[in-house]
């Protein structure tokens, strides 16, 4: 694994740039990922050493790749689900431009070349995850289409890039777990190109297999006409998975939406695939009524064959036994010549009869052919109409899921307009409470005058008392 493990063939750096080096990278295959709720841990497995130990410590190889497996396998769940996070709130066809789209190609590149067996060739070894899906569309008959397109895109000059080109077709078309479970089902063939403990050869390959089921779901168009993917480095960006975990949920009401769109999402793919599955029966039945009806020709093509047979043999039974009597009958001359036009007859007759025997072995094949397929009719008739039968279900969820939609959509407006009406009254009320401060202040104001006029009349009185006295 590239990208997980330093590369051995580099030569040795010296002790600054190493102490350099680990203060600015993160070496995974030091740390185990796991999954904690919605976090991506990094538990460190023992300490970094910044200067090369004078004896290397050998750990065990299986140790290794089954820690590199459960890594793999954790970013794959992280880049499927925000994956199909972020793409149902963007809510549009996704291109290559897309981030999170471009990771999880990155993860996916990394989990086929997890383990891969080194092909010799004139120009060294060779790595390569193109040989492995080129197997596919020996599995699933619907990937040679795929295949035939990587293969004639001009910009493709190595395996990688056809194998890149592949991974994005097969995203397209939304096959791309069933080609992955094709795969990792025939082990016999994969242990060509893999280890026995590759990541595709283990538990974790089919549990990644599975969660590429949720890709469904999401929309994708890619023009490789123009990408360059043969050069692509393929670096996994790790800042992406990590979550501040001070961000605030949405509101109820919104997760509520989400769900009904998720809802709303997954019965629209269900309905896609029940459309398929019924054009395909439909292509079935109508390939089996053409197969029916040039069976009932060739039968009726037998048949005659079988009646003009049985009109020779019998033109050759009465020759033979008109060459029998007149052989009784003529010169011992004659015996010799019409003897040869018997064995003639005779084996004449052992042909015809051999013949015979072969058509109407024919005969009874093609009949319980036909029975076989009237049969097989009959069985997907039943089919067909269950699916319909599921289909208009599943198209009356779809209605009730809409109708809830708008009803929630209604009820979050009138809570808006409402809000919006509390908002005003609050600001008549703000309105009204400044008008009576101010009336306050003013009496406050017209109260120290008042008290100011009455101690200026007090003290006018007590002036003016003991002029009286």
């Amino acid at each position: 694994m590239s990208a997980l493990t330093p590369p051995t063939d580099m030569p040795t750096p010296t002790t600054d740039k190493i102490t350099q080096a680990a203060m600015e990278t993160i070496y995974l295959c030091k740390f185990r990922v796991s999954m904690d709720g919605e976090w991506l841990c990094l538990r460190e497995l023992d300490d970094i050493s910044l200067t090369p130990d004078p004896e290397p410590t050998h750990e065990d190889p299986n140790y290794l790749m089954a820690n590199e497996r459960m890594n793999l396998m954790n970013m794959a769940k992280l880049s499927i689900k925000g994956l199909i996070e972020s793409a149902l709130n963007l809510g549009r066809t996704l291109d290559s431009d897309y981030a999170p789209l471009q990771q999880f190609f990155v993860v996916m590149e990394h989990c086929l070349k997890h383990g891969l067996r080194a092909k010799k060739t004139f120009l060294g070894q060779n790595k390569s995850f193109w040989g492995p899906l080129e197997l596919v569309e020996k599995l699933v008959p619907e990937a040679a289409e795929i295949t035939a397109s990587v293969k004639d895109l001009p910009g493709l000059k190595t395996p990688v890039g056809r194998g890149r080109a592949w991974l994005r077709l097969a995203l397209m078309q939304k096959k791309l777990s069933e080609y992955m479970k094709a795969l990792i089902n025939k082990k016999e063939l994969l242990s060509e190109f893999y280890e026995p403990n590759a990541l595709m050869m283990e538990e974790e390959g089919a549990i990644i297999a599975g969660l590429l089921v949720g890709l469904n779901v999401i929309d994708a168009n890619f023009c490789m006409k123009g990408e360059d993917l043969d050069s692509q480095v393929g670096v996994i960006d790790f800042s992406m998975y990590l979550k501040d975990g001070n961000s605030s949920k949405g509101s109820e009401g919104d997760g509520q939406i989400t769900a009904i769109l998720d809802q709303k999402n997954y019965v629209e793919e269900l309905n896609r695939h029940l459309n398929a599955t019924v054009n395909n029966l439909q292509g079935k039945v109508d390939a089996l009524e053409k197969s029916n009806t040039k069976l009932t020709e060739e039968l009726a093509v037998a048949n005659n064959r079988i009646i003009t047979l049985q009109e020779e043999m019998e033109r050759v039974k009465e020759e033979s036994s008109y060459i029998l009597e007149s052989n009784r009958k003529g010169p011992k001359q004659d015996k010799t010549a019409e003897g040869q036009a018997l064995s003639e007859a005779r084996k004449h007759l052992k042909e015809e009869t051999q013949l015979r025997l072969d058509v109407e072995k024919e005969l009874e094949l093609q009949i319980s052919m036909r029975q076989e397929m009237e049969l097989a009719m009959k069985l997907l008739e039943k089919d067909v109409c269950e699916k319909q039968e599921a289909l208009v279900s599943l198209r009356q969820q779809l209605d009730d899921l809409r109708a809830l939609k708008h009803e929630l959509a209604f009820k979050l407006q009138s809570s808006d307009l409402g809000v919006k009406q509390k908002s005003e009254l609050n600001s008549r009320l703000e309105e009204k409470t400044n008008q009576m401060a101010a009336t306050i202040k003013q009496l406050e104001q017209s109260e120290k005058d008042l008290v100011k006029q009455a101690k200026t009349l007090n003290s006018a009185a007590n002036k003016l008392i003991p002029k009286h006295h």
